[in-house]
């Protein structure tokens, strides 16, 4: 399924940015993250060092799924419109699985690597993996849309294999079980910080929205409207590559996150970049911290991990769009 895209006028977007509805999600995805600040086995009121145990484990927890969650949901987004297809994020496209080598490859070369060599080797790694599908996708012409995601998911389970394979001759296949486990359960103050860098790529994505969106009505069109469309398509794929290598680091994997959030905010809103993008954020952040309630919660005091739970909504989404796409024919 090809994506239908729009370019709406600067000011007409302008005006459909910020609106009550908005205001009542905001509202709603703010109760969603005080739950968060507040649910947990240690008791934070009772205990004598509750309060520092609050800010050191309660609030970077809740600030990595403000962060994470609108982060992968966005970096969705942006490769849908580039790539003009519904099916893919960073985890049908094999993105995560070439941060998670690019990851092991630093921690085998550099003993104790440090998080922003780690976060380094990840992001690069991504950037290159992100590359070769997008340059497969512009070699090989492909006439069913449900084929792209299928060619990357089968790409991604290659660096995977590879990846596991690294692991254990180096004795590193329970870190690298880790990282994928796509977790909260370790961000803690002093551990997270590097996260924020996703912020300032979301700044940077609202900025380009126009360029982005002009991209992905295709090459052709860009370039008869004077964009250089190459340079779109590299910025956003060094955008999604960092989005990917950190959040990847930091939290781990987060799969179907960005393919869930973005066709529902387009069922609704249409295809504009720039005025989704606030409601691709709040949706985000809100399936992942409903997700973690549940992981946390579910079998208390154990924690079942976020990317379980959302592998399984995720799975249930996907299934139904390619059902829905298949009888669109």
């Amino acid at each position: 399924m090809t994506a239908t895209l729009t370019a709406t006028p600067p000011r007409a977007t302008a005006g459909r940015l910020f609106d009550v509805k908005l205001l009542i999600g905001i509202l709603v995805v703010a109760a969603l993250l005080v739950a968060s600040l507040f649910t947990g086995v240690y008791d934070i009121a009772g205990a004598p060092d509750g309060a520092e145990m609050f800010q050191i484990t309660r609030v970077p927890r809740t600030v990595a799924l403000v962060l994470a969650g609108a982060a992968m949901a966005m970096a969705g987004l942006v490769m849908q419109l580039l790539t003009q297809n519904r099916f893919v994020e960073p985890t049908t496209t094999g993105t995560t699985e070439w941060a998670g080598l690019g990851m092991l490859a630093v921690m085998i070369l550099v003993p104790h690597p440090s998080i922003p060599m780690r976060m380094t080797g990840a992001v690069v790694a991504a950037f290159i993996g992100t590359m070769v599908f997008f340059l497969f996708l512009r070699r090989v012409s492909l006439r069913s849309s449900l084929i792209v995601p299928i060619v990357g998911i089968m790409l991604g389970a290659v660096v995977g294999a590879i990846s596991t394979y690294v692991a254990l001759s180096t004795d590193t296949l329970q870190s690298l079980g880790v990282w994928f486990a796509g977790s909260f359960t370790s961000v803690l103050r002093g551990q997270y910080e590097m996260l924020w860098i996703v912020a300032i790529v979301g700044v940077i994505v609202f900025i380009v929205a126009d360029r982005l969106t002009v991209a992905g009505l295709g090459e052709e069109i860009a370039t008869n409207v004077g964009l250089n469309y190459n340079r779109v398509i590299l910025l956003g794929t060094v955008l999604i590559a960092v989005v990917t290598g950190v959040v990847t680091v930091i939290v781990g994997n987060l799969p179907f996150l960005g393919l869930i959030v973005p066709n529902i905010v387009s069922m609704v809103r249409g295809d504009d970049l720039r005025s989704n993008l606030p409601w691709v954020c709040l949706l985000g952040i809100a399936i992942v911290t409903v997700c973690d309630l549940i992981g946390r919660t579910i079998i208390m005091p154990f924690e079942v991990p976020v990317s379980l739970i959302l592998g399984v909504v995720g799975a249930v989404v996907f299934v139904l769009l390619l059902l829905k796409q298949r009888r669109r024919g």
